[in-house]
């Protein structure tokens, strides 16, 4: 037998070797990534998103309601300031709302015919030409409370996304807190009293989300 051939087997048993080394490094690999990937079912991502803005809401809405129930300003007053001066009166009673500043308001009315959800109020103080109009659900739109109090930036989210769903999980906190105990699909011809905030955007007509609510 020659060195050539002798030294053939031992070729083939260092490449098998070699082989089941990089196997078994994979193995390992794979068992370590494994370990440390936590497998998500099918909408867990969402659900836990979810919960996480439902606890941000819970904690925050209160700051909020507390926030506008400190600045509200009677009906006829705001109406009046806006009236003379719209601009001048954002700035003096609002937050900066990107199209229109967030106002915050107080009044009390007999609300009329509601219209999914959101009553036309005829608030005392208010003139003639004003048309206003409460929202009490179970849709709540805009991000009116988010933006109320000026204290709540896009910079504190990951993204545009959960920026607009803390909004409505605002809106949804607001519910719970405020609207669960009131019938609010029988509220025609009833006074109510109502501190809420508004984008002043149409000054004839204010679409307000309540932070207080209460039935005579």
């Amino acid at each position: 037998m020659t060195s050539h051939t002798a030294a053939m087997p031992k070729k083939r048993w260092r490449k098998r070797r070699g082989k089941a080394v990089m196997i078994g490094v994979a193995v390992v690999l794979l068992a370590v990534m494994a370990w440390d990937t936590t497998v998500m079912p099918i909408g867990a991502e969402e659900e836990q998103e979810g919960a996480k803005m439902a606890r941000f809401a819970e904690e925050e809405f209160p700051k909020i309601r507390e926030d506008v129930d400190s600045r509200a300003v009677d009906i006829d007053e705001l109406s009046s300031a806006i009236a003379e001066d719209q601009s001048a009166a954002g700035d003096k009673y609002g937050v900066s709302g990107g199209i229109g500043p967030i106002m915050p308001v107080t009044f009390t009315g007999v609300a009329g015919e509601g219209t999914s959800g959101t009553y036309e109020v005829k608030a005392d103080g208010a003139p003639d030409d004003l048309v206003v109009r409460v929202q009490t659900g179970p849709a709540i739109n805009g991000t009116d409370l988010r933006d109320a109090t000026g204290e709540i930036e896009f910079g504190q989210f990951k993204n545009q996304i959960e920026y607009q769903n803390a909004g409505a999980a605002l809106n949804d906190a607001m519910k719970a807190q405020v609207l669960s105990d009131i019938d609010t699909q029988n509220l025609e011809g009833k006074t109510v009293t109502v501190t809420g905030v508004f984008q002043l955007i149409n000054p004839n007509n204010w679409l307000v989300t309540p932070v207080d609510f209460s039935v005579k």
